[in-house]
């Protein structure tokens, strides 16, 4: 703390060793030590807390202090005192400026919403948010108390239960920040600003209270309705799986009645949160993602440089990969056969791109900059100069040995070549380079730009500094890379299509398809097996079913009724004609009735949804570990980020590995044994749950960091 001529004591967060700065037990301390020097001495009159940090303000709370709780009560007592050091700025003697730059969540946000005045940069960086409902907790230092007060009721809920990133423009907007100004002036201008609140002489801006909030903030009419609807739309889309989001709307309730009694149910539902299953599993998520980042899949390799990228075939994936390296402002390079195929992938990234400037994620003067990059060509012109380059041609080990060939012959030495095959093995399609060891697959999923996963394949051929490569160009464009070895379908195929395969089975069995759809998405999948088929298109599936049954048998063998679907012109969603009906413009429509004729089992039958649900992820979960048995995946925590990332994979369950820690080795055995005895070959369970099952052993530890 520095104190300033007239009085202004600027406070400067700078958390050292650390690349954010974030509240720990001795920060806290420290700040309560600040606080009682601005009740000893009468010349400080007002405050300023900035970061030291270039680029971030802070990033909420410490997560290993969460591992700490003993019970709910720990966690109870740990937010009230979280609740007292807030008020004692909120009302303390000293008026206190807060200037925001970079990202501003969750206990940081907290505190700027006790400061008496909020400014921030209008830098990309600069974000807010609570985001604690995605560690499966609330707010526990005042967030759910206050935010309803300064935006509003509506706007309130929508953060805290989303917890998305509300960039500064909206926030000042919404009234979430009184001012925004350049990073070049926060300091002086906060500086300013405090003295001016020490003189009485600052205006602040009053939240408008129109027609609308005059309804439902200001009316316990309204209110009401508003948190009923709230409930009924987390309801629909949590399917009750997350009991952080509906203790976040009793807190947030709670606000709007007895102050001391509304931070008292903060601080108890953030305590009984604390120690959910949920929250535990959402702690693990957020340990191995963060991991993943700092893990650059190649031991001490580093990653070549990467300046501009190429992209061989402009098809949907093709676009995709463009467009979010062109977001990161690196140049593409379009190839296709056709000059018709080249526009059209130039003009799917711009669309790309537009909905980002539609929803205000981008200034017109970015969206024309990020569109420039993208170019195209049919003859490899403007190729002799890339680093990278990316085939995402037709699923056909021909067609993208053809490909290989020709692009080797105009790349510079040492160029990179990787495939975004979602099967095919990169040995196998090594074959046709004149260097294997500068080929690496690829695995965007789709749609690129939404899809968080990249799987990286390496073979025994590729080059350290190729996989290091292939993993920093992931992370440039913001995705989450797990590092897999080459086999057929890889980790997140490989056991992806034992789970569709055994959707399938059930519908030849007489279950109704939305019957099947239903059970999974309650166990906790965004959408139903039968959906996913739709999406993914029938023949692709079927492709990809061809290469896995060759691979490893009848066990990865689809039912042969699926064969009859295809031929009756049923591709999915793409055709608007699958097992779902659908409009004009490919929206989902009710079960197609029709298609029960195509199946063998036409009489409907009925299944218990916990059968439908065992045999349907047991599966998924058993071939998770004959990967990790076989070192396709070097670690549990590859396996469960890409299983959450990639295909959905319940995140409150954290992921295959982490869902038998929690059932138990033994039980998975056991359930696995008992449908291996009705459908003999299929469920056997893998070696290592076996031995695990009689050793009473677990892939994570029981306590203290899960990763």
């Amino acid at each position: 703390m520095e104190v300033l001529e007239g009085g202004v004591a600027v406070i400067t967060f700078d958390l050292p060793g650390e690349p954010v700065n974030k509240f720990t037990a001795e920060v806290i301390a420290e700040f309560v030590t600040l606080l009682d020097r601005f009740d000893a001495d009468r010349s400080i009159r007002a405050a300023v807390v900035i970061s030291g940090k270039p680029d971030g303000f802070i990033a909420g709370a410490d997560i290993d202090a969460f591992l700490a709780f003993r019970d709910a009560k720990d966690a109870e007592r740990a937010s009230a005192s979280g609740h007292a050091m807030m008020a004692r700025i909120a009302d303390g003697r000293v008026p206190v400026v807060v200037a925001i730059h970079g990202a501003c969540m969750g206990g940081g946000l907290e505190l700027s919403l006790a400061c008496h005045y909020r400014i921030a940069t209008d830098a990309p960086k600069t974000v807010l948010a609570l985001p604690e409902v995605q560690l499966g907790l609330i707010p526990g230092a005042g967030g759910t108390q206050r935010l309803p007060k300064v935006v509003g009721l509506q706007v309130a809920l929508d953060m805290i239960l989303t917890g998305k990133n509300v960039r500064a423009k909206k926030a000042y907007a919404s009234g979430l920040v009184d001012e925004l100004v350049h990073p070049s002036i926060l300091r002086e201008l906060a500086v300013r600003r405090a003295r001016e609140l020490a003189d009485g002489r600052l205006e602040r801006r009053e939240r408008k209270h129109g027609a609308k909030e005059l309804l439902l903030d200001d009316n316990p009419i309204g209110r009401a309705v508003v948190f009923r609807q709230a409930r009924e739309m987390t309801q629909k889309k949590s399917k009750g799986n997350y009991p952080a989001l509906f203790a976040a709307i009793d807190a947030v309730q709670a606000s709007f009645g007895d102050t001391r009694e509304g931070f008292a149910t903060e601080a108890r539902l953030f305590g009984e949160m604390s120690q959910t299953e949920v929250c535990r599993q959402c702690i693990f998520l957020f340990y191995a993602t963060t991991a993943l980042k700092k893990d650059a899949g190649a031991g001490s390799a580093a990653p070549l440089p990467v300046d501009r990228l190429g992209v061989l075939g402009s098809g949907f994936m093709g676009a995709g990969i463009a467009a979010v390296s062109a977001m990161q402002g690196l140049p593409v390079r379009f190839k296709d056969v056709k000059a018709e195929a080249v526009a059209k992938g130039i003009g799917a990234v711009r669309d790309v791109l537009k909905d980002r400037l539609t929803k205000r994620q981008i200034t017109r003067q970015q969206f024309d900059d990020q569109l420039s990059l993208v170019s195209g060509t049919v003859d490899y012109t403007g190729f002799g100069r890339t680093p990278l380059v990316i085939e995402a041609v037709f699923e056909e080990l021909s067609v993208k040995h053809t490909v290989l060939r020709d692009v080797e012959r105009v790349l510079p030495a040492g160029a990179i070549v990787a495939s975004n095959t979602s099967t095919i093995p990169i040995s196998a399609i090594a074959t046709a380079s004149r260097d294997a060891s500068r080929v690496v697959g690829m695995h965007f999923f789709s749609p690129v730009h939404k899809m968080p996963l990249l799987e990286v394949i390496r073979t025994a051929q590729t080059a350290p500094e190729v996989t290091a490569t292939a993993v920093a160009y992931g992370k440039k464009v913001g995705k989450t890379v797990i590092v897999v070895n080459d086999a057929p379908g890889f980790y997140v195929n490989r056991i992806l299509v034992p789970y569709l395969n055994e959707a399938a089975r059930l519908l030849t069995e007489g279950v109704a398809i939305d019957a099947i759809d239903r059970a999974m998405v309650a166990f906790g999948y965004p959408v139903g097996p039968i959906t996913l088929m739709d999406e993914v298109g029938l023949d692709i599936g079927a492709k990809v079913v061809g290469v896995m049954q060759a691979a490893f048998g009848e066990r990865m063998a689809a039912p042969a009724a699926l064969e009859l679907v295809t031929k009756d012109g049923r591709l999915g969603r793409k055709s608007k004609k699958g097992f779902y009906l659908y409009d004009e413009a490919g929206k989902k429509g009710e079960v197609d009735e029709s298609i029960y004729a195509l199946l063998p089992g036409r009489t409907r039958t009925e299944l218990p949804r916990e059968q439908i649900q065992q045999r349907c992820a047991l599966l998924m979960v058993n071939e998770a570990v004959r990967t990790l048995e076989e070192g396709i995946i070097q670690q549990p925590r590859d396996g469960d980020i890409g299983a959450v990332f990639g295909i959905g994979f319940p995140p409150f369950r954290g992921g295959p590995f982490r869902y038998i820690d929690t059932v138990g080795a033994a039980t998975i055995v056991a359930q696995l044994r008992a449908l291996d005895a009705v459908h003999p070959g299929r469920f056997t369970p893998a070696a290592r749950l076996v031995e695990m099952a009689a050793s009473g052993a677990r892939f994570y530890p029981a306590t203290g960091k899960p990763v």
